[in-house]
């Protein structure tokens, strides 16, 4: 069975593991636990569950038998597992891992919903746009030429544009579909590559750093809390973010903890990356032993910056965007209009 394709939804990865931790903290042995679970489940889930149970049966930890579905559980579920098999408190890590899933889960939501409002404006009028240029101005266009009206530019370009997609439409889907494809594989071959082609933009910009810090700091809490060395758990929760900048950023100061300083000395030289009140927490709970309990803080508090920036960033997008599809509409109408009061103002004058 080719378990590196195998992929668990957001909803079964919740499940899984709020079943077992609660299975676990009751007292069941675990091979019965999974045995139980296995019955009431089917797809990827019944999949995984089998696999684990055949592994424990040779004698093999959860951790490596999660280890071979990297699609399902990555490098810091696996991490926190091994680490609460080593310590036997797997159950607590288990429902530790259920609670930072399910924030994951609620942030990514808070982004998405966050991006449909503008998506399907955009896709309205680009359906209003094809409409407009396929059915309405070659009637109009007929007219006009038969007429032989004297066009102003902006109804000349309009009609170019109508006649360039009926009579070139082959070319037209073939080039968009060769985009399409071409921009795909590049994501696939050079992800960091497209990616930072669209971090560049101003607003995505520090809101995509600003979610960095925040898984950043949210995986760091977990692993640190877990009993994971503070090197490993750097260059796991490093693993998380997704902008290169920042991702350089933790990789240098794990390079300085390695070398015996401080965590915060580290991102002190990054000032105008990490907030100051994140600097500050972190060389809060450095001098009391709280690392762990600083990195919730710094979490919880950059989890409600990110959700107040996206709220405002949607409050302004809305309206921009509506006023822009508006003005872009009424300009395509005033294009069609105009040559119609143009030959009105003909007749009348003859």
């Amino acid at each position: 069975m080719a378990t590196s394709n195998i992929r668990l939804s957001t909803a079964d990865h919740i499940s899984l593991l709020s079943n077992l931790s609660t299975l676990l903290a009751s007292g069941v042995p675990i091979l019965e636990a999974v045995a139980s679970l296995s019955e009431d489940t089917k797809g990827n889930l019944k999949k995984i569950l089998e696999a684990l149970m055949e592994d424990l049966k040779q004698g093999k930890q959860v951790s490596d038998s999660f280890a071979a579905f990297p699609e399902s559980f990555d490098k810091v579920t696996v991490n926190l597992i091994k680490a609460a098999e080593g310590a036997g408190t797997l159950d607590e890590t288990l429902k530790d891992l259920r609670d930072y899933t399910q924030k994951e889960a609620e942030f990514i939501d808070k982004i998405i919903f966050a991006l449909i409002y503008p998506g399907i404006i955009l896709v309205l009028f680009a359906s209003v746009l094809l409409v407009i240029l396929i059915v309405v101005i070659p009637k109009i266009a007929t007219v006009f030429l038969r007429l032989k009206v004297p066009l102003p530019l902006p109804t000349r370009i309009m009609i170019f544009m109508s006649t360039a997609l009926l009579e070139n439409t082959v070319w037209v889907v073939g080039g968009l579909l060769l985009i399409t494809v071409a921009v795909i594989l590049l994501y696939r071959k050079n992800r960091h590559l497209v990616l930072e082609v669209v971090f560049m933009l101003p607003v995505v910009s520090s809101l995509v750093r600003d979610i960095d810090l925040t898984r950043f700091s949210r995986s760091l809490y977990l692993l640190l809390r877990s009993g994971v060395p503070i090197t490993t758990a750097l260059e796991l929760a490093s693993q998380v973010v997704v902008r290169r900048q920042t991702s350089q950023l933790f990789a240098k100061a794990k390079e300085m903890v390695y070398s015996g300083k401080r965590f915060s000395e580290g991102i002190r030289q990054n000032k105008g990356i990490v907030p100051n009140i994140m600097i500050k927490l972190i060389e809060a709970g450095e001098k009391s032993g709280t690392l762990e309990t600083s990195m919730a803080d710094v979490a919880n508090y950059l989890d409600y910056q990110v959700t107040n920036r996206l709220k405002a960033v949607t409050a302004i997008i809305e309206p921009a965007l509506l006023i822009a599809v508006g003005l872009s509409v009424g300009g395509m109408m005033l294009a069609i209009i105009a040559p119609i009061y143009g030959l009105v103002g003909q007749i009348g004058g003859r």
